[in-house]
């Protein structure tokens, strides 16, 4: 049977290990995928650095693009797009496989539902394993949304699809229509430079960001970002939509206060534990404000993601924000690089 590499975590402050095991048989309904890139996501280096418990050992990595080399049986034969899987097809996928029967399936949260299976997020057991990007092979489990990725797109910026990219394609959903709106984004990071770019596509009548980062904000410029501030008072107006990505508990309450009559907050950088809020109920009250929480992504997102890259490929420059010239081999200086560097993205190919 046919063998794979993968990177082995199991605590903070351990390296992780290069382990080699045999592939198991496809199940009903999987498909193997051979990786070919993956990136270091902020959530893989708050679990590398211990800050955010996962289960262990566990192979990291859910930011990643590969190609089919194996069908198990009763596959799904075509992608969420309605075109047909093929051998050799290089696609993306959700970060994500649930039962499409599960209540909150059915109410559009897949996400939510009941026994999901998260790559880069799993247990390896004698059961369960090759479920994350730091690996040679994915195995994609049933119920797994995943897309056919056009050539025009790289590997490197494949890999961002499914986290950031999808994930601020939900947010935007829940902003509604940003035709004519002034936008703030909240936090410059990956995640925020890509709304950003969604922002400005999308008809905002102006985007701004906030972040305390002022290259990060150079940065915002050349992704559709026409404002920056560091501090939310600094900017002239108040807004439609807030999308919050920093996680910040100051941030994310002062910012409420530049939302214009009717504002809409979407907050989704909060995803550590953190204080309650101190919110004053009488100005959400009187001036008609909205707040909506955002975790992960539904399929529909994922289609959009992958449109909104294909689209603007040569309008956005993504792979400009990836560094390293990371491998398998390499993996535990690329967290370090990572860690130590804080780029908005570290690539690791998988050979």
């Amino acid at each position: 049977m046919n063998k794979s590499i993968y990177a082995k975590f199991e605590v903070s402050g351990k390296k992780l290990e290069l382990i080699q095991d045999v592939l198991p048989e496809l199940k009903e309904g999987e498909i193997l995928v051979k990786n070919t890139f993956t990136t270091l996501c902020r959530s893989d280096l708050y679990t590398y650095k211990g800050v955010r418990k996962e289960k262990s050992p566990t192979i990291l990595g859910h930011e990643i693009t590969g190609y089919i080399v194996a069908f198990g049986p009763d596959y799904p034969k075509f992608d969420n797009r309605g075109e047909k899987l093929k051998l050799g097809d290089r696609i993306t996928w959700a970060i994500y496989a649930s039962d499409p029967e599960d209540p909150n399936s059915k109410k559009g949260f897949p996400q939510k539902a009941k026994n999901i299976f998260k790559y880069g997020h799993e247990q390896i057991t004698q059961d369960s394993n090759f479920h994350g990007g730091l690996s040679q092979f994915t195995i994609i489990r049933k119920h797994t949304p995943l897309v056919i990725l056009k050539n025009i797109v790289s590997d490197q910026v494949a890999a961002l699809i499914n986290c950031s990219v999808a994930t601020m394609a939900a947010a935007v959903r829940l902003a509604g229509d940003l035709n004519n709106k002034h936008v703030l984004i909240s936090g410059a990071g990956m995640l925020g430079i890509v709304g950003s770019a969604m922002a400005s596509t999308l008809g905002a009548s102006t985007v701004s960001t906030l972040d305390i980062d002022n290259d990060r904000l150079k940065i915002s410029k050349l992704f559709g970002s026409k404002y920056t501030g560091n501090e939310v008072t600094e900017f002239k107006r108040k807004f439609d939509i807030i999308i919050e990505t920093s996680g910040v508990p100051e941030v994310m309450t002062s910012s409420l206060q530049q939302l214009e009559i009717g504002g809409i907050a979407i907050w989704l950088g909060a995803v550590f534990p953190q204080a309650d809020l101190n919110i004053n109920a009488e100005f959400i009250v009187r001036n008609l404000i909205t707040i909506k929480g955002l975790h992960n992504y539904n399929d529909f997102d994922l289609l959009t993601a992958v449109d909104f890259i294909e689209r603007n490929i040569n309008v956005f420059d993504f792979k400009k924000l990836i560094e390293g010239d990371f491998n398998l081999q390499s993996v535990n200086e690329a967290f370090d690089y990572a860690v130590n560097q804080n780029p908005y993205r570290v690539g690791i190919a998988i050979a």
